[in-house]
């Protein structure tokens, strides 16, 4: 088969395609053909370098074949697998199998898996295991209810699109941050009030906020909580190397005011990526998709999201020479 292998961290020219041997599934993985791939901070992070990844293996990728959202159909189970069978459609998370969805065919553990319904496209389910996690988990664990003000900062991205369509769902007012280029983007997630972040710092708006979820927290503890209510709560998804220490130190404290801060413990739940795609299915919530690249152009989709620019998300096809006869439109 086809893989995209990744030798040194770097850019996405690091990415070269070589033939490798097909995978065999552990007697509690399956084996997929993958169809597709959506990219995440955490691919850039991988292939890059970041100061975290270097602690798993400091002067390469531990994983040649990196990748971690993959969609596609069941081409073999292990002897344990149950619930799963060979031609079956289905999705999830390889980041506990050792990654590998760059690739014409990866392996997983089948409990990191879930099907997909039949009017549900691999691009759309191929962005849920990650972000739309990301996003289930931070508000049913910062526990947002109706009438509610939430602001998610990051709003445009990955787990933003899903976390602004999560808390409209839930019946809270929804207020996004991002920079300028994706204002209307987040307006089309259901945002009620976008803000760009070069011009406006959300911790010194007059209106506070029941629930902050930061998926790109960059500011002291002090600084952000100023964004909360009383009994406020500030929960932290993704930010800067390190900021998230600071974070988790400020969640030990107990404060006067009653606002606190929550550190997302992410979950590999197969169990929630169900309830997301069920929730696509049924239309109550939608996988932006800024660009679906062809197989052959993986490279080019990596570099775009080194960038953090896309609008939702990022999909790769990931059967070769699919440029032609792609089922898969440039947007949905």
């Amino acid at each position: 088969m086809k893989a995209y292998i990744c030798d040194k961290y770097g850019a996405a020219e690091n990415l070269h395609l070589e033939d490798v041997n097909l995978p065999a599934p552990k007697s509690d993985e399956i084996l997929i053909q993958v169809h597709a791939t959506s990219l995440n901070s955490w691919d850039w992070d991988k292939l890059r370098g970041h100061v975290f990844t270097r602690f798993e293996s400091f002067k390469a990728p531990a994983h040649r074949i990196l990748g971690g959202d993959a969609a596609g159909i069941v081409a073999a189970v292990g002897d344990e697998v149950e619930g799963f069978n060979v031609g079956e459609r289905v999705f999830g998370d390889l980041s506990e199998s050792g990654w590998g969805a760059f690739a014409e065919y990866a392996t997983g553990k089948a409990a990191n898996f879930a099907k997909i319904p039949e009017t549900v496209s691999f691009a759309e389910a191929a962005t849920l295991p990650q972000a739309g996690l990301l996003a289930l988990q931070a508000l049913r664990t910062a526990n947002v209810q109706p009438c509610m003000h939430v602001l998610i900062n990051g709003g445009g991205g990955g787990a933003g699109m899903f976390a602004i369509q999560l808390a409209k769902y839930y019946g809270a007012t929804v207020h996004g941050v991002d920079n300028a280029e994706k204002l209307d983007a987040m307006k089309s997630f259901g945002a009620d009030h976008v803000y760009d972040y070069k011009q406006t710092d959300f911790t010194d708006l007059t209106q506070k906020f029941d629930i902050v979820i930061d998926m790109v927290a960059q500011r002291s503890p002090a600084h952000s909580l100023r964004a909360l209510k009383s009994r406020g709560r500030y929960m932290v998804v993704g930010g800067k190397p390190f900021n998230p220490l600071r974070m988790f130190l400020a969640s030990r404290k107990t404060r006067e005011d009653g606002k606190s801060v929550k550190i997302l413990m992410w979950n590999n739940s197969a169990e929630d990526m169900a309830k997301l795609v069920k929730m696509v299915q049924d239309r109550k919530i939608r996988c932006f998709i800024e660009h679906v690249y062809p197989f052959e152009q993986l490279k080019s989709a990596m570099d775009a999201q080194s960038k953090f620019l896309a609008k939702g998300k990022h999909v790769v096809h990931m059967i070769p020479n699919s440029e032609q006869n792609s089922p898969y439109p440039t947007a949905i």
